[in-house]
């Protein structure tokens, strides 16, 4: 009787765009699926394999434990078996609260308040007495913040005005919302008066509120007659709705509102750790806490080894493996104290990774999303090692890819395409390596690093003095105009502190392209992401004499049966959730009525089903004809103007992004990691891109790892020599062809590459 492979069957996938294909996955490999942006890649790993593994396991609960998880549906294929639970390791940025560090993403920080509160001298309480949450560990002065923000009369008050003239500039204040209305008609204040024509009594009074042991009475006028209320004083008001409190609540204010009108500096109680006094006397071997908190990763491992108390060696010997993952993905420069929202994409990827990492199960199919993503190659060598680590372990790594190193060690290589969105969904080889011929990612092996031999005349600079941010070691740079500039350097050498914050202060006009998402919802397409959306309704609006609404599906052209959604989602109860197609509309969104109307032979449906590259040629607006032409621009031409931003793939968010900006005619581009979850055709693409743009006067500055881009540029300016502490230093300033002749870890990396197509060292 022959052997039974073990491996994952998948039949008929018909999820997105894929064309009811069919794959058997090996397991206990490392499989990379690899192709264009958008080909399918995602659509098979997360939509399908991932969300059906989910879906079972969650199956294994009772139902009323069901019912408090996250609930999946279905995917649509024919069969799929013999799946094992799946850990999916995203893109995705890391949480959005303010307070998340790499040590408590890790659960390092518990295990060091723990030890702390068992061996730290002079003892104190429980171990959450270690926290700045906690009523006792916050620090009384800035409620454990870490800094004091203080209201700054200059930035909230004009003394020229009067109140009717908005000399309350702060919005929520002001005569345009409640609280501005009550100052000036609650008879305290003379509402037409400037405010430096007030006596100094009645300015006291209205800035600081009644003086001790007085009271102001402050009728508040509604339809409904006057209420009693007190009037408390503007910067004591200030600093009570809307800095001691929770902001994130209110609707009409934003914490960067507040802040914008702040003064805000270290909190001198706590010397910025949030932390009570009483806690930071509390010590191991010297050290408190907050000294824990700021120390890099490998001096936390000697701290850790050091201890011999034999309560505390037991918490420690908890703490050092989760340390220990951290200092083994390169990430050794960062301190627990780090937060995790200042992470660039390749050190939160890594801090993900390792947290996976300490687990000792097996059997699971890892999943993971361009791991590569923001690695230095350098770094890269280290994944790689990671990988394989994992696949030892008996699991299956699947890895959605585009970074060559990565694809040629897989175990089986999983092409996608032949193209993207509708031209791609099926499955263009599976393999060995040896026997991928004839397709992109083939292609993209044989890809020839071409080093720039004719960069452009430098002829003026922008200049960067004296720059300390983060880890920078005060240094002053000379940054090209008018040509492509490339920085380089491992991940925490300070290409992010340099340009998106002292380059950005320094020309505030710069046109950033940053590497997070665009608040994708199923409602936004392509065309009212771009600005298109309300030009197309105007068009059919003047050629129908219809309102302009009746062309939208989030307004009177809705569909009455679905709302605009285009599907249903009937109620269920505990069984999977189920979304069909509305019947009513089948799917297009709009009423009978809104699709009656036609211009030039077309509806809004059938125009919103027009590709990038027709939509050209269909419109005669010159507005709509600019702005579709930036998405063909930036190798989109295929994708429909009605695809809704939450179906596009990372790449292809990444491009619409940059098309977005391309409308705008600025002089400086600043691009985060360009390359990011592009396949190397989809790059050549972007270069031309950046290319043209340049050519057209303006000046386009990337931070980036990708050899090819590297290559390509008139200037790299490389930073480190490592990370963290190492780091913040300028390595190299020079034309590509210059790099090929110095010793910098990038430079190593770019040798390895021409060597590599040519047979030969270079130096």
């Amino acid at each position: 009787m022959s052997e039974m492979k073990d491996e994952i069957i998948l039949r008929g996938l018909k999820e997105h765009n894929l064309k009811n294909i069919d794959l058997n996955i090996p397991k206990e490999k490392i499989i990379v699926f690899t192709g264009l942006s958008g080909s399918g890649k995602s659509s098979v790993v997360f939509d399908t394999l991932a969300t059906e593994s989910r879906r079972q396991m969650t199956l294994n609960y009772p139902l009323y434990v069901r019912n408090q998880m996250p609930r999946y549906e279905r995917p649509h294929a024919d069969l799929m078996q013999n799946l094992s639970p799946v850990i999916v390791v995203e893109q995705r940025q890391i949480g959005g609260n303010s307070r998340s560090t790499v040590g408590t993403y890790m659960d390092i920080n518990p295990l060091i308040r723990l030890l702390f509160s068992r061996i730290g001298n002079p003892p104190i309480g429980s171990a959450n007495d270690f926290s700045s949450q906690s009523s006792f560990g916050r620090c009384p002065e800035c409620g454990g913040f870490g800094e004091v923000i203080a209201p700054d009369l200059n930035k909230i008050i004009d003394f020229d005005k009067s109140l009717r003239e908005y000399a309350v500039k702060f919005k929520p204040l002001s005569p345009s919302g409640w609280q501005g209305h009550w100052m000036m008609t609650c008879g305290l204040f003379n509402p037409d008066k400037p405010l430096k024509d007030y006596s100094e009594e009645d300015l006291h009074l209205f800035l600081y509120g009644p003086r001790e042991g007085e009271r102001a009475y402050a009728p508040f006028h509604t339809k409904n007659g006057p209420h009693n209320a007190e009037w408390d004083g503007l910067l004591p008001r200030f600093t009570r709705v809307y800095i001691n409190r929770d902001i994130s609540k209110l609707k009409q204010v934003s914490q960067d509102d507040v802040l914008a009108v702040s003064t805000h500096s270290l909190c001198p109680t706590c010397q910025g750790s949030g932390l009570n006094p009483k806690v930071l006397e509390c010590r191991i071997n010297g050290l408190n806490i907050a000294e824990y908190d700021q120390l890099e990763l490998p001096e936390i491992l000697e701290e850790l080894k050091n201890i011999k108390d034999p309560m505390g060696e037991s918490i420690a010997r908890q703490a050092i493996p989760h340390v220990k993952q951290l200092v083994d993905m390169g990430l050794g420069y960062l301190s627990l104290s780090r937060k995790m929202g200042t992470l660039s994409a390749g050190e939160a990827q890594r801090v993900k990774i390792a947290r996976h990492l300490g687990s000792s199960l097996n059997n699971i199919t890892y999943i993971f999303d361009e791991p590569s993503a923001g690695l230095h190659p350098e770094e890269v060598d280290m994944l790689i090692q990671m990988l394989k680590r994992l696949k030892d372990q008996h699991n299956t790594v699947i890895v959605i890819e585009h970074n060559l190193s990565v694809i040629k060690v897989a175990d089986e290589i999983i092409e996608m395409g032949p193209g993207a969105g509708v031209n791609g969904g099926e499955v263009v080889y599976q393999g060995k390596l040896e026997g991928l011929k004839n397709s992109p990612t083939a292609a993209a092996l044989n890809h020839k690093l071409k080093i720039n031999k004719y960069p452009r005349d430098i002829k003026s600079y922008f200049s960067i003095k004296r720059a300390s941010n983060n880890n920078l070691k005060n240094i002053s740079v000379d940054i090209p105009k008018n040509v492509l500039v490339c920085i380089s350097g491992v991940s925490g050498s300070g290409k992010s502190s340099l340009m998106l914050e002292a380059f950005t202060k320094k020309y505030p006009g710069t046109i950033m392209v940053e590497q997070g998402g665009i608040g994708i919802s199923s409602r936004s397409t392509l065309a009212t992401y771009m600005g298109i959306m309300d030009d197309i309704r105007t068009i059919f609006s003047k050629e129908t004499g219809q309102p302009a609404g009746l062309f939208s599906f989030n307004s009177s052209g809705a569909c009455p049966i679905c709302k605009g959604k285009g599907v249903l989602t009937p109620e269920v109860a505990f069984a999977d959730p189920v979304t069909i197609p509305c019947e009513a509309c089948a799917g297009t969104r709009y009423s009978d009525e809104a699709l009656s109307y036609r211009y030039r032979d077309k509806n809004i449906v059938e125009i919103l089903d027009l590709t990038i590259d027709e939509a050209i040629n269909y419109f005669e607006i010159p507005k709509i004809i600019k702005r579709v032409q930036t998405l063909k621009d930036v190798g989109l031409g295929y994708l429909t103007l009605g695809q809704t931003t939450s179906s596009l793939s990372g790449g292809e968010i990444q491009r619409l992004k940059l098309a977005s900006h391309l409308q705008k005619e600025g002089q400086i581009y600043l691009l985060d990691e360009p390359s990011l979850g592009l396949h190397t055709e989809d790059n050549e693409k972007l270069l031309d891109v950046f290319q043209k743009l340049v050519n057209r006067g303006n000046s386009v500055i990337i931070i980036e790892h990708n050899q090819n881009f590297i290559a390509a540029s008139d200037w790299v300016i490389e930073l480190g020599p490592g990370g963290g502490k190492q780091g913040g230093q300028i390595i190299f300033e020079g034309t590509p062809e210059e790099m090929l002749h110095t010793e910098t870890l990038t430079a190593r990396w770019l040798k390895d590459g021409v060597r590599k197509q040519s047979g030969q060292a270079v130096w």
